[in-house]
């Protein structure tokens, strides 16, 4: 009996003991992986320094504010004050076509022709009825004199050939409309129809503009319009050819545009025969100066869509972010990024 207990007294310790073994077993794997067992690392400084060493032979610049004018570009586009749209004023086809568009013509020099066989046969047949009416006028014009002829007789004689005389004349006019010519020394913008096609009253067949009366339209800010007078002269500067014109505003329309809060200026060009309508153009504000920085164009890059700068710091380059301005005369604008008295490099150098 003593036996017996005894056993039972061992299984229920073992079955007491598996838990706890477990549990020791779970806490020294932790604390091995935590890196209780191993020896420690003592903690030190990592010598580490950004960027790179300045090369001896690298050129710098020290960045200064200073005052400078400050530039407004206001967009707008050329247009020529004269130009004209030829419309046809008749339904026919295209006989010949004598322009193409970029063509120099001189005032009254012919652009196209209409077939005008119909209209020849009814300015024909207008002056056949004309001279018909014409001696029967005449013919009742004697009869009358010689009290052979009625009032009545005179009255109709006399209408008839009016009548005549205004269809010759219509007859005549319509003839006209088949020749088309230049109505102004211009150059041709386009043309709209070819030989053989049919032209309807009212479509463009031709457009010409004077190159010698071109100008920039822009819509200008009502908050800048202060800067800007009638007849005074102000500064231009186009796409193409890309170069600076002098213009001299010649309109400023009264109204605001309530959607845009700007005014329509127009400036006319001076020596602009070679700029073409449609040409992109700024119109150059300056306002009072204003503290800026300026810094060689050279000394900026970039890195994708960032613009960057290289600035020399304790003898050592570090990669600055900035944003950029306007450029002019290899200086650009400083934006962000840079202060007064920083150190920058002119050449920035790309390491390896």
């Amino acid at each position: 009996m003593k036996d017996k207990l005894h056993q039972k007294a061992f299984r229920m310790a073992g079955a007491a003991w598996k838990p706890l073994a477990g549990i020791a077993v779970l806490i020294a794997l932790i604390m091995w992986t935590t890196g209780v067992f191993k020896e420690k690392t003592e903690p030190a400084v990592l010598n580490y320094q950004p960027g790179f060493e300045l090369p001896a032979d690298a050129e710098s610049f020290t960045v200064q504010s200073a005052p400078a004018q400050r530039r407004i570009d206001v967009m707008g586009t050329v247009r020529s004050e004269e130009t004209v749209r030829i419309n046809a004023r008749l339904k026919a086809h295209v006989n010949e076509v004598f322009v193409n568009a970029g063509d120099i013509v001189a005032m009254g020099d012919p652009l196209l022709t209409l077939d005008d066989r119909d209209l020849r046969e009814q300015l024909a047949s207008a002056e056949a009825g004309y001279h018909r009416a014409k001696r029967e006028h005449e013919r009742t014009q004697l009869l009358f004199k010689q009290d052979a002829a009625t009032d009545q007789a005179m009255v109709s004689a006399e209408q008839q050939y009016k009548s005549a005389l205004a269809q010759l004349k219509q007859a005549g006019i319509m003839l006209t409309y088949s020749q088309l010519n230049s109505p102004m020394d211009g150059v041709v913008i386009d043309r709209f129809i070819d030989e053989g096609e049919l032209a309807n009253p009212g479509r463009v067949l031709v457009s010409i503009y004077n190159p010698a009366r071109m100008r920039l339209e822009t819509p200008v800010p009502v908050r800048l319009m202060d800067l800007l007078h009638l007849h005074t002269e102000v500064t231009v500067e186009l796409e193409h050819p890309e170069r600076i014109y002098t213009g001299r505003v010649t309109e400023i329309v009264g109204e605001i545009d309530p959607s845009s809060r700007t005014q329509h200026v127009k400036i006319q060009l001076e020596d602009a025969e070679r700029v073409r309508p449609g040409t992109f153009g700024r119109l150059i504000l300056k306002t009072g100066p204003r503290e800026g920085i300026y810094i060689p164009l050279s000394a900026v890059y970039r890195a994708g869509q960032l613009e960057m700068v290289q600035v020399v710091y304790n003898g050592r380059v570090l990669q600055r972010l900035v944003k950029t301005g306007r450029e002019e005369n290899g200086q650009v604008e400083i934006l962000s990024g840079l202060e007064h008295g920083e150190i920058i490099l002119i050449n920035p150098v790309m390491e390896g």
